[in-house]
């Protein structure tokens, strides 16, 4: 089955809650449906309309369940001559996301240790400035 490609005459015609497409990584999805149920509201989608939403995407974050929804909304390639500036889907590797959840994970593990060496830093004091608990 072939791809099909959606102009950028297309993206702009549907930049409203009744038809509402969106350019993410180069590929357009009708999120028409979705607007409704958008957890961060209706405004911030269609604030990104008849453009390039790839780096407000990615900038929020989004949850991989979040990312699987889209695979339903999926309508067509974006034309590669459309005049218009995308941004380029290699700028928003899984590398990143991938080194951002390192991150996450060992700030979390901080999270436990720092208190717990704070406490026993503590009773030590107390031990050797006093010679007991």
């Amino acid at each position: 089955m072939a791809t099909r490609i959606v102009t950028y005459e297309e993206l702009k015609a549907n930049n409203h809650k009744k038809s509402l497409y969106l350019l993410l990584h180069e590929k357009v999805y009708d999120v028409t449906k979705f607007i409704d149920e958008h957890p961060g509201g209706d405004e911030v989608i269609l604030a990104e309309t008849s453009k390039d939403a790839t780096e407000a995407f990615e900038d929020v974050g989004h949850s991989d369940e979040a990312r699987a929804l889209l695979t339903d909304m999926f309508v067509g390639e974006f034309e590669k001559n459309s005049g218009l500036k995308v941004q380029s889907a290699a700028k928003y590797a899984p590398s990143q996301s991938a080194a951002v959840s390192n991150a996450v994970q060992q700030g979390s593990n901080m999270m436990y240790f720092v208190p717990l060496g704070l406490l026993g830093a503590y009773f030590a004091w107390r031990y050797y400035s006093s010679g007991s608990l």
